[in-house]
């Protein structure tokens, strides 16, 4: 994945960048830890990985904020037009019923701002976020504001880091690994935690 990413950004410079990001956001688990820290060191002006593209650092900023919201569009778009639909005729395979969604959606109208805002600094989190705030329909203006105010940090430290590393930027990629293979195996230990209880307790009912 890392070598794709590089290899992307090497050929179409500002523009993988977008389109990766977009993609990340888009739930594809594309690590926008790579593609920011890559691009920001392509902006040091050395040549790296073989690459001696001079890319901008604002630019390369705002196109991988750009992405993240396009790409949070479109996966909030997809959950709130046919995503609550296919959970009501799914979901019952994985023990989620109608109250569980209206649950989630009387959250979302409630604490949406605040998972949106600390989902989008989270390993693993900030790729799926948008996808259940669009099923639970949480406004979209307030979806974009603090999708925007989520992102904007993690992205300017990725991509200022990037900078300031250059040519060790994947030194600092390999920090990330370990922090999202645990939150990872974290949410799969939780899901896997709530389907055990949940048919436990429709088994008792």
């Amino acid at each position: 994945m890392e070598h794709f990413i590089v290899s992307e950004i090497s050929r179409h410079g500002y523009l993988a960048i977008f389109l990766l990001m977009t993609l990340e956001s888009a739930c594809i688990p594309i690590p926008s830890e790579a593609i920011m820290l890559f691009g920001g060191a392509l902006t040091a002006g050395a040549t790296i990985a073989g690459v001696s593209a001079h890319l901008n650092l604002l630019t390369v900023s705002l196109l991988g904020l750009a992405g993240n919201l396009l790409g949070s569009g479109i996966a909030y778009a997809v959950g709130r037009t046919g995503g609550r639909a296919l959970v009501e005729k799914w979901g019952r395979y994985i023990l989620i019923s109608h109250k569980d969604l209206d649950r989630a959606e009387a959250y979302f109208a409630k604490r949406g701002e605040a998972a949106v805002l600390v989902g989008r600094v989270l390993p693993v989190v900030r790729t799926f976020i948008s996808f259940p705030a669009g099923v639970a329909e949480m406004p979209i203006l307030k979806f974009s504001l603090f999708t925007l105010l989520g992102s904007l940090p993690w992205i300017l430290a990725l991509a200022y880091s990037g900078n300031a590393v250059a040519g060790n930027w994947q030194s600092i990629a390999g920090y990330f690994t370990p922090i999202s293979i645990v939150f990872g195996l974290a949410i799969v230990a939780a899901i896997v935690w709530w389907y055990v209880k949940r048919r436990r307790m429709l088994a008792a009912k």
